[in-house]
């Protein structure tokens, strides 16, 4: 479809829903699980455009893999950190995640392995990766513009080495080298020069090494040591709910002052998006957890609030979208790395809320919205799932509001509006 209209509600929502795994980890795990040496099956993954991308690679790359979407099931024969394929033409479509793992992993490799993207991709940041790359002894052949897609890497041997990473806008470029770090042929230093964006996702990745039976020293808080010759071992793995997708639906709990119950998600999940649920609590929520399941209760009105979200960046555009509700004014702060996203980000939404009539001050790094009526609209998606998958919230409190290409949800929640629609209807 083109458009989706969202139905208003006039009345609080009081629904359990079930949330498909985690994108972020479903593709650390296929990494690792490919690096490992034997089968390895992940449960609960995944399958979305982004999964389907990197599945998609490791096959073009000779690993094995089976996916059986019915069970919500993939299976990996790891080879040891050999790279079957000597040559290999991948694409990666907008999957950020794909672009910056699949180009650290046929670093291993001894072969020629281009790579390449949707326009968008070509223009978001992998300079800073490259780099390290090719100051281990790796070449790399660009297409087009220096340190951007499409490009061709030629593998060969990963030296390790005390390297120096820039990480102010992705840290998927650290959790990248951290996870083929292993497999280098001495021990490898990364120093993160400035500042470390994302926190919890790099965090995430060296849990998930762990789990797989490598252990990251980490030094200091921006830098971190990787012993070589250390192997994942494969296994038999169950990955989490996506926090970042359950989001939306612990904020339409909120903005209705309805209570929304998501399962088998806990606080003590890995993923730094479980974090929203201080933003909800601080904004006048309840948060209910049981031993598989997390409850938000809204209040009868949400209440205003001025926050850092770079260690969440993801979730400003559900903030964003939720924040004309509250009683005085939302700023979100230090998320200027969000502009280099499937869209910049922080753009797309001032310039939707502001479509709303909404009104909204945008700065470099930051933005505050002000509360106040919403006139319907129809609301632009720039491509990103994110943007539809928020301002679909919006509708539940404003008739008329309707979201333009919401197929785009299929990077990462193939099925988001079919669950968005059932949560209505309980």
């Amino acid at each position: 479809m083109d458009t989706i209209a969202i139905p208003a509600l006039n009345r609080p929502i009081d629904a359990t829903v079930e949330i498909p795994g985690s994108k972020s980890i479903t593709n650390r795990a296929l990494l690792v699980a490919a690096l490992a040496q034997g089968d390895s099956i992940l449960e609960n993954a995944l399958f979305s455009e982004d999964s389907n991308y990197f599945a998609k690679c490791l096959e073009q790359l000779g690993i094995p893999i089976t996916l059986n979407p019915d069970l919500a099931q993939i299976q990996i024969s790891g080879k040891g950190g050999e790279i079957p394929a000597k040559q290999a033409d991948l694409f990666v479509g907008l999957a950020g995640t794909a672009a910056r793992f699949i180009s650290a992993l046929v670093a291993l490799g001894n072969g020629e392995y281009r790579l390449d993207g949707v326009p968008r991709m070509r223009e978001r940041p992998m300079g800073d990766l490259l780099k390290v790359l090719q100051s281990s002894g790796i070449t790399v052949n660009f297409q087009g513009n220096p340190d951007f897609m499409p490009y061709t890497i030629y593998g060969g041997q990963f030296t390790g080495g005390h390297f120096r990473l820039k990480a102010n806008q992705t840290s998927q470029q650290l959790s990248a080298l951290l996870m083929i770090a292993p497999y280098a042929q001495q021990d490898t230093i990364i120093e993160v020069e400035g500042t470390l964006v994302s926190q919890s996702y790099v965090k995430m990745t060296c849990k998930l090494m762990a789990d797989f039976g490598v252990e990251v020293n980490q030094i200091s808080e921006n830098q971190f040591q990787i012993k070589a010759g250390q192997r994942y071992q494969p296994r038999h793995y169950t990955i989490e709910p996506d926090a970042s997708n359950a989001s939306y639906f612990f904020a339409a709990a909120a903005v209705t002052g309805g209570r929304v119950r998501v399962k088998y998600l806990t606080k003590q999940s890995c993923q730094g998006d479980i974090l929203w649920l201080n933003v909800l609590e601080q904004m006048g929520c309840q948060i209910r957890e049981g031993d598989d399941y997390i409850e938000v209760r809204g209040p009868e009105q949400l209440q205003g609030i001025d926050i850092d979200m770079n260690d969440i960046s993801d979730l400003v555009q559900t903030l964003g979208a939720i924040a004309p509700f509250a009683t005085s004014a939302v700023t979100i702060r230090n998320v200027e790395h969000i502009r280099y996203k499937e869209t910049d980000r922080i753009h797309a939404v001032v310039t939707e809320l502001r479509r709303l009539g909404v009104q909204v001050e945008e700065f470099p790094d930051r933005l505050k919205i002000e509360p106040g009526a919403i006139t319907p609209a129809a609301i632009e998606t720039y491509h990103d799932h994110r943007m539809a998958m928020a301002f679909a919230v919006t509708g539940l409190k404003v008739p008329g509001i309707v979201i333009k290409d919401p197929g785009c949800t299929a990077k990462t929640f193939p099925d988001y509006f079919t669950r968005f629609f059932k949560m209505l209807e309980q």
